[in-house]
């Protein structure tokens, strides 16, 4: 990298065995991670970019005022965190706790909002305390993800798409009101005309979403294609065997929370999902946190998670550098 052999911070490729994230490591305590993001702004999308994450670790970070100034030396546009599908608390402008799941239930592997028609290009993550046990943030790399996949079912979501159907239910899943962050209705309606998702009002409190996006996605730099989407994460098979067989035992079909089909509204078979989940497996990797630690994700490169965890642990996270289809048509369906 141009300059880092002149300061006292290491940059590393690969380090510890693995290459996914590459290390950004500060020789010295009290090293600003902002200024040296500024000083070195190319470097770091570039590795970001090969990599697709970057790990900076033993910088000044303390709490979130020094983690927004991180971002805000990463990024111009640091985003709000909407069309939700987790349940967050925000902490400050543009800055939220990672996902508020129980600690004893993993998260899995997906792309940040890749079920929406805007999406950040990078998720960033901050550890202020690390858990006793557990909770790294497991990656793995879409590009690889896209090649371990067999041809045919390539093709069939190439050409289909995935179909997301979505009900917000009070006491299930998210409200709608927390999800679209408002408690406007025809707002909802707005958001949903504009965003190309059909909405249906079951009733006052249920809502049901459906809505199309493509399953590949070609990076707007790079040129690369790659495995985007959140059909195995939403897919009601993703759950828990335990709550999913509840669910489905409780609902109809098309009232389950999430469940995701091929773009056409047909299933998505075991098998395929069977593979999908294979090829996560395969390209998974992680690293353990430490306090202070700053991971930047391309989120259209790799896909994150979280490891069931045990005592106190505080993540904070925040989303930069939105793009849409109707911004990027080369990486439309």
């Amino acid at each position: 990298m141009t300059d880092s052999l002149r300061t006292p911070v290491r940059v590393a490729q690969e380090w510890a065995g693995r290459s996914l994230p590459a290390l950004i490591e500060a020789g010295e305590a009290g090293e600003s991670l902002p200024d040296w993001i500024r000083d070195h702004q190319e470097d770091v999308d570039t590795l970001a970019r090969t990599a697709g994450a970057v790990l900076f670790r033993g910088f000044e970070v303390s709490g979130a005022e020094d983690f927004r100034a991180v971002m805000d030396a990463l990024s111009g546009q640091v985003l709000a965190y909407g069309e939700r599908s987790s349940p967050r608390s925000r902490v400050s402008d543009g800055v939220y706790t990672s996902t508020e799941y129980p600690a004893d239930q993993p998260i899995l592997l997906h792309n940040e909002q890749s079920y929406t028609s805007k999406w950040p290009m990078r998720i960033v993550f901050f550890c202020e305390r690390a858990a006793l046990r557990g909770g790294r943030t497991p990656l793995a790399d879409s590009r690889r993800i896209l090649a371990r996949l067999s041809p045919a079912t390539l093709e069939r979501f190439e050409r289909l798409g995935v179909r997301y159907v979505r009900n917000y239910l009070p006491g299930i899943s998210l409200s709608w009101q927390e999800a679209f962050q408002t408690d406007v209705r025809a707002e909802v309606d707005a958001y949903c005309a504009a965003a190309d998702i059909t909405a249906e009002w079951v009733d006052e409190d249920h809502l049901r979403t459906r809505q199309v996006r493509p399953a590949v996605r070609r990076h707007p730099v790079t040129g690369e294609r790659t495995w985007f989407n959140h059909a195995l994460f939403f897919h009601i098979t993703s759950l828990p065997d335990e709550v999913s067989a509840g669910l489905r035992e409780a609902l109809d079909e098309q009232d389950l929370p999430y469940n995701t089909y091929y773009g056409d509204g047909s299933p998505i078979e075991d098998a395929t999902l069977a593979e999908l989940r294979a090829a996560f497996e395969a390209e998974t990797t992680g690293f353990d946190w430490r306090p202070g630690d700053v991971l930047a994700v391309e989120n259209m490169l790799v896909a994150h998670a979280r490891e069931p965890f045990e005592g106190p642990r505080r993540i904070l996270t925040a989303m930069a550098d939105p793009i849409s289809a109707a911004d990027s048509p080369e990486v439309a369906l």
